[in-house]
């Protein structure tokens, strides 16, 4: 089965336990950031839609939004919530879209599931007009490292948060739920980073907020690690040209 395939078979996952205010981090963290600093966007593009929760909170009148995912399942569902926005399916290496259309691209934990990470970021800075801005929303890539986690050393009487193979990218299909597998890459902040920069996308704004009181409601495991982000929000301007 290809990576694209298992997008389609568990896309009911994703909608049941993220979308619909069924998640507390996008209800109270994720969703609020997002629409702060899409305020005053006329041009909203949102990659990797889903279901289009993201593009329902860019929607508003006077405001075009385009929502593109790979996955016709997500595309389905998101067409038939309604809210505003028009959706295509594309890959986000491949986007089907006028250069310099958009004052506003958002991409929410889309990135770590995508192998084209280099032509993904130039895709995105040919299609924002110069002055748009890229919010970009990732699981925290070193914090969240796989291997990373919480542990309770009682051999040494010590509670630390262990960093996984950081510097170490791969790519591995991860069992989020019994019998849900799914892709995910890891690759140090670097690549993001050096990537915005050779095309043109200047980071203004990085926010690493701590996880949000609902989270740690369900995830009493998480408590005594409160002070580690799991997401990291970065947000880059385009500029007029490349330095």
């Amino acid at each position: 089965m290809s990576l694209d395939d298992l997008w389609e078979k568990h896309a009911r996952w994703w909608q049941d336990a993220f979308t619909e205010g069924a998640d507390p981090e996008y209800v109270e963290q994720i969703i609020p950031l997002a629409a702060r600093h899409l305020a005053g966007a006329c041009r909203v593009l949102d990659v990797g839609t889903g279901e289009g929760q993201l593009s329902r909170t860019a929607a508003r009148p006077g405001c075009t939004v385009v929502g593109v995912d790979p996955a016709w399942a997500q595309l389905d569902v998101a067409r038939r919530r309604g809210g505003g926005p028009s959706y295509c399916r594309a890959e986000s290496a491949h986007l089907p879209l006028a250069s310099a259309t958009f004052d506003a691209v958002v991409a929410c934990l889309v990135f770590e599931h995508i192998d084209a990470v280099e032509t993904a970021i130039a895709e995105v800075a040919r299609v924002l007009i110069a002055g748009g801005r890229f919010l970009f929303f990732l699981n925290h890539p070193l914090l969240q490292v796989p291997g990373s986690g919480w542990i309770d050393d009682h051999i040494i009487d010590e509670q630390y948060w262990r960093v996984g193979p950081y510097l170490r990218e791969d790519t591995s299909l991860e069992e989020v739920e019994k019998d849900v597998f799914l892709p995910f890459v890891h690759r140090p902040l670097s690549r993001y980073v050096n990537a915005m920069a050779q095309n043109g996308l200047l980071v203004t704004r990085m926010e690493e907020p701590a996880p949000p009181p609902g989270f740690l409601a369900r995830a009493e495991e998480y408590r005594d690690a409160d002070t580690i982000p799991r997401l990291l929000f970065m947000r880059a301007e385009k500029l007029a040209s490349l330095p």
